[in-house]
């Protein structure tokens, strides 16, 4: 079973439409020790880093999270799910987000001031590296994106995947472990999206 992490910010229900539509039961939860029993787990994202934080503490799932990602459950995050997997986000002023991945997230500062933040929209993804999330799947593919921060790791090993937008080459697909975490939408990028979505259902974790 998949867990869909409920934590009152993110995009559950097209996740949710996108997984049954190719036949992957997942359960929309908040209930840390069912995200702890999953065989993987969902991070999905819409909304702002410091609620999405705010929400976490309340909800008492950080170190549930922490347990999954540790222990190699596959874990797969979406848009700002994949903000918060990083150390520090400049949203909101400063947030301290959970850390599984060193690094930030910065936001778009455009040098042409006719450059639209957020970004919305296809866009490409160039593959900088081989992942079984990315079987089936050709390199340079479009999914769809809406976001006004990006990702930026530390270490460039854990860049999977760069795209660009407002003169910034970014990282719009990341891996660690059993952990893959992407900026753009899969459950809205049609067929390539559900591609992606149905070879993380049958992922170890391994690469």
């Amino acid at each position: 079973m998949i867990a869909v992490v409920d934590y009152k910010a993110g995009n559950l229900t097209s996740v949710q439409l996108a997984l049954e539509s190719i036949g992957v039961p997942c359960e929309i939860t908040s209930d840390p020790k069912r995200i702890c029993a999953a065989e993987r787990v969902i991070f999905p994202g819409v909304g702002a880093a410091g609620e999405a934080m705010r929400n976490l503490r309340g909800l008492k799932l950080i170190e549930p999270l922490q347990a999954v990602v540790s222990q190699g459950v596959p874990f797969l995050g979406i848009c700002l799910g994949t903000q918060v997997i990083f150390e520090f986000s400049e949203e909101d002023g400063g947030v301290q987000c959970m850390g599984f991945v060193p690094g930030k997230v910065k936001r778009f500062t455009p040098p042409d001031p006719t450059c639209k933040i957020p970004h919305i929209g296809w866009n490409t993804v160039d593959f900088k590296a081989s992942h079984p999330l990315f079987a089936g799947i050709e390199d340079g593919s479009e999914f769809y994106f809406v976001h006004s921060y990006y990702p930026a790791p530390m270490d460039s090993a854990h860049i999977m995947g760069g795209t660009e937008y407002a003169g910034v080459r970014f990282a719009s697909a990341v891996g660690k472990g059993g952990l893959f975490a992407v900026q753009f939408h899969p459950e809205r990028s049609g067929r390539i999206g559900l591609r992606l979505l149905e070879n993380f259902s049958r992922w170890d974790g391994t690469c």
